[in-house]
């Protein structure tokens, strides 16, 4: 019988369009955060992490992902919670949520050109994935300056999950950066209402990249 989705660890590659946003925290969607784990703030506002990302043939799984990452802290130093996703296939669906307890949904995404301008995804939560339909969210991303080299970078996930109660993943992340400008467009009523009209304080895209998401520490704690 086929496994509902590949185990751990994830070898994933591909493009992917990273943005920085400062939001008020009153503005926030009561997003529920591990027991211990708390929102970076600067001030009144908390930083949130959006990924737009294209996963390429060649790694575990193959599709598009549209992840908002709150900025988070813990007993262990600085981290992520993976508050809001969609994606475009199933086993990614069935395995985020049940290895890591990231809330993956099914989004319809149409990314424009090779994904060096802009892409959309209509979000269509907990309803079957059609051609049209559902609040849509469209990211614009303009690159501007590119780094040398490939960037490293490691990072953590910080999940609540049903059964383990948190959840641990590790993410190792190698890439051609560019920076630039990105800024959101949401729906009204939508689940990233928050952001829209919003330009990022930064915003990245990283083109290539090779990763690794989960493994041996990405075990309940």
């Amino acid at each position: 019988m086929t496994e509902p989705f590949p185990p751990e660890p994830w070898h994933l590659r591909g493009d992917m369009f990273v943005g920085l946003w400062l939001v008020p925290r009153k503005e926030l969607p009561g997003w529920p955060l591990p027991a211990g784990v708390r929102p970076v703030r600067l001030g009144r506002r908390c930083a949130l992490l959006t990924f737009w990302v294209d996963y390429r043939p060649g790694g575990t799984l193959a599709y598009r992902e549209l992840l908002v990452a709150l900025a988070v802290r813990d007993g262990r130093g600085p981290a992520a919670c993976a508050v809001e996703a969609w994606v475009d296939d199933e086993r990614s669906l069935a395995g985020g949520r049940a290895l890591w307890g990231v809330p993956k949904q099914r989004g319809n995404f149409v990314f424009g050109g090779t994904l060096t301008s802009r892409a959309r995804v209509s979000v269509e939560q907990d309803e079957p994935v059609r051609d049209a339909g559902g609040p849509s969210v469209m990211g614009h991303h303009r690159d501007l300056l590119p780094l040398p080299g490939r960037l490293p970078v490691r990072g953590r996930l910080v999940q609540p999950h049903p059964v383990h109660g948190v959840c641990d993943v590790p993410m190792r992340l190698s890439g051609r950066v560019r920076l630039g400008r990105a800024r959101l467009v949401a729906e009204p009523g939508g689940p990233l209402d928050c952001l829209a009209g919003r330009k990022a304080l930064l915003a990245a895209s990283v083109r290539g990249f090779r990763m690794i998401v989960g493994g041996g520490e990405g075990r309940p704690r």
